[in-house]
């Protein structure tokens, strides 16, 4: 696998992050602080080790991978593993009763794992302010890319947390110290809007170094953001209202994506998820990790590194994120290739003789199904770790082969050199298309969703087991113009937003932006706990599980001034 421009690990340990104490502020031992860093070369470097960070999660504090917290904790996935205990803090999330979260957990990890890729974001943007435009021609460019970056970690804390603290390079420690995370709901993403707008207004259309950020994907994040604002909610987390202003500049940001000509869907939804493909024309803002970069293991991806097929002898760990039977049963398709809206979840499909959505192929490993692609090694179910516990299904979209040169095994988990999209076409498409629906202009989302849809149905290309046949039989039609009511077109949106990012930790969000996760989950619950008696005493409770807690440990430093999220 070649080895790319940004690499992100000469700098990964070359700078102080100044921040409040604790989880605050993060400072590496034997590192230069940004006061040593003063050159265009230097400060490129800090750069360079901003772009770094958004990839610094890990698997106990993720933060790019939203399979806990957009997965597992929806109607998508079970926790998996080996049973209840393992990782408990994962199944407290699924059960929706993670009340007080402890240091080292996933939650306070996530948090301060976020802060320190604000911290490189900040020090970076104080040491570009140091120079000139005449010394550093990029300046305005680089101030864009860290504003760019450092909305893209305040995006991502406020849709785990909502009431999150915000400041920016100006901000002194004592400064940060005063800092509450009391602001509106609509005041903190003004802020976090801000940074994108800088970077819309001040990055060039292309840039020469793949992975740096681009005025389109700014365009494309900060239409995301627009879409999440414009349902508005109340102290309680319930939406209210959403707001129809906010929606038109979705459309018309979203517009200015689609009208660059820059970006396309891929012809098989498959080149999303392998190396072979990626950078390619779906891919707006993606993470860039390498492999064979000089380094003893590269700079590698281990956040889904616990989600590989237990039992399979070319992996042997973790079985975690095993996707629902609720996820399967809704790939099904009735006579017309039209999802089953109302009756899909009423018995276990039968995969021998339904017809289905080929996305399923993409997103679950089933019993003498091809395995990511690999029709010589069909997935068994003999590779699950705990089947009486999560059943036999499997995730694999984040999933890499053992034989992919993008793979590494490190000790037990799994690494992989694929990089991680941020952005894509695809959801920049049904963005528009939802903004359209809400705006009662749903004629306009018909054939954007039907794009979609059209892909789906030709992306089997991959599909076939090795005598050539295909493990399950496909139908997927577009919809008619006939009954597409906006109620109608919304059923659709929202059914295809789950069909095309399942098992991506994306539904979860999905479902507290429409302000339909309380009604959703509970009837999933209540079905799904028939099937899996594991779950008989989970239940979502509104007004609190929409958002995860405020660390403890974030309250206690601030002496209160940090509040929590209600209900916990």
């Amino acid at each position: 696998m070649k080895k790319k421009i940004f690499s992100l690990i000469l700098v990964t340990g070359l700078l102080s992050l100044n921040a409040c104490k604790d989880a605050l502020e993060y400072t590496p031992t034997g590192v230069l602080s940004s006061s040593d860093l003063t050159s265009p070369t230097a400060i490129d470097g800090l750069v360079t080790s901003a772009y770094a960070a958004i990839g610094n999660g890990d698997m106990i504090g993720p933060i790019y991978s939203n399979w806990v917290y957009g997965s597992v904790r929806s109607d998508d996935a079970y926790k998996g593993g080996g049973g209840t205990g393992d990782v408990g803090e994962i199944d407290a999330l699924e059960h929706y009763n993670l009340v007080t979260p402890t240091m080292g957990s996933f939650v306070t990890r996530t948090w301060q794992n976020l802060f320190k890729s604000i911290s490189r974001c900040n020090v970076a943007l104080r040491a570009v302010n140091t120079l000139s435009e005449t010394s550093y021609p990029n300046k305005k460019i680089r101030l864009a890319e860290l504003r760019f970056l450092r909305a893209h970690s305040y995006f991502t804390m406020k849709l785990l947390y909502k009431n999150i603290p915000i400041f920016d390079e100006t901000a002194t420690e004592a400064d940060i110290l005063k800092v509450s995370n009391t602001l509106s709901n609509d005041e903190s993403w003004n802020k976090i809007a801000a940074d994108f707008q800088f970077a819309v207004d001040n990055l060039p259309a292309n840039q020469a170094e793949i992975g740096r950020a681009n005025k389109v994907a700014a365009q494309a994040y900060l239409a995301k953001l627009k879409l999440y604002q414009a349902y508005e909610q109340d102290n309680n987390h319930k939406v209210t209202t959403i707001n129809k202003t906010r929606l038109q500049e979705v459309v018309n940001l979203t517009q200015a994506v689609i009208s660059s000509g820059k970006y396309s869907l891929s012809n098989d939804i498959a080149d999303n998820f392998v190396p072979e493909t990626e950078n390619g024309p779906e891919s707006i803002f993606a993470i860039q990790f390498t492999i064979n970069d000089g380094t003893t293991a590269g700079r590698l991806s281990f956040e889904d590194g616990l989600n590989y097929p237990h039992g399979a002898p070319q992996y042997g760990c973790c079985g975690f994120h095993a996707p629902s039977q609720n996820l399967v049963n809704a790939h099904a398709t009735d006579e017309n290739g039209l999802p089953k809206f109302d009756t899909f979840n009423t018995g276990n499909v039968d995969l021998t003789s339904a017809t289905v959505d080929p996305r399923l192929d993409h997103t679950v490993g089933i019993d003498g199904h091809p395995y990511k692609y690999d029709n010589t090694k069909p997935f068994s179910n003999s590779w699950v770790r705990d089947a009486g516990v999560y059943g036999n299904f499997h995730s694999m979209r984040f999933q890499q082969l053992a034989t992919s040169g993008s793979y590494f095994k490190l000790g037990p988990f799994m690494g992989t050199a694929k990089n991680y999209d941020i952005l894509r076409y695809d959801d920049i498409l049904l963005i528009q298309a939802e903004a359209y629906i809400e705006l009662g202009q749903q004629d306009k989302a018909l054939p954007i969703i039907n794009q979609i849809r059209k892909r789906a149905s030709e992306s089997t290309g991959r599909l076939k087991k090795a005598d050539g046949t295909f493990a399950s039989k496909y139908n997927v039609k577009q919809y008619s113009a006939t009954g597409w009511t906006q109620d109608f077109a919304r059923k659709a949106l929202q059914w295809e937003r789950r069909l095309e990012f399942a098992t991506e930790g994306a539904r979860f969000f999905d479902l507290v932006r429409w302000g339909i996760a309380e009604p959703t989950l509970n009837a999933y619950i209540n079905v799904e706990k028939t099937k899996r008696t594991y779950l008989t005493t989970a239940k979502f409770t509104a007004g609190r599980d929409e958002y995860l807690p405020i660390p403890q440990a974030e309250i206690t430093f601030t002496n209160g001034l940090y509040k929590q999220n209600p209900g916990y």
